[in-house]
């Protein structure tokens, strides 16, 4: 059975820094990721990293998050600085193996 753990969200001042973490416990993943939803919009990709390390990033990320993961842990992290107000949202850890699996989501406020 698949389990994801988010935690790390939280409310941070624009500029500001916060890390989010998603342990998996069930099964190793070739692809782990983060996506946000914000009120009235669709969930939209933010990053995901393969276990060889490989990486993708949204554009508007790009250069502010850094994705990464420890597979001896089986958790993948999200490292987000120079935060924005349009970065407030519900963001989501995803894995991925034959199929996808989601995390219950953690509240990211970005304040202005």
């Amino acid at each position: 059975q698949v389990r994801l753990v988010e935690s790390g969200g939280g409310l941070v001042q624009a500029g500001g820094s916060l890390r989010l973490s998603c342990v998996a416990s069930g099964s190793v993943f070739n692809v782990m990721g983060w996506y946000r939803q914000a009120p009235g919009k669709q969930r939209e990709l933010v990053a995901t990293v393969t276990i060889g390390g490989s990486t993708n990033y949204a554009d508007s990320v790009k250069g502010r998050f850094t994705i990464s993961r420890d597979n001896a842990k089986n958790t993948v992290y999200l490292q987000m600085s120079s935060l924005k107000p349009e970065d407030t949202a519900v963001y989501y850890c995803n894995v991925a193996q034959v199929r996808q699996y989601w995390g219950q989501g953690t509240q990211v406020t970005v304040s202005s």
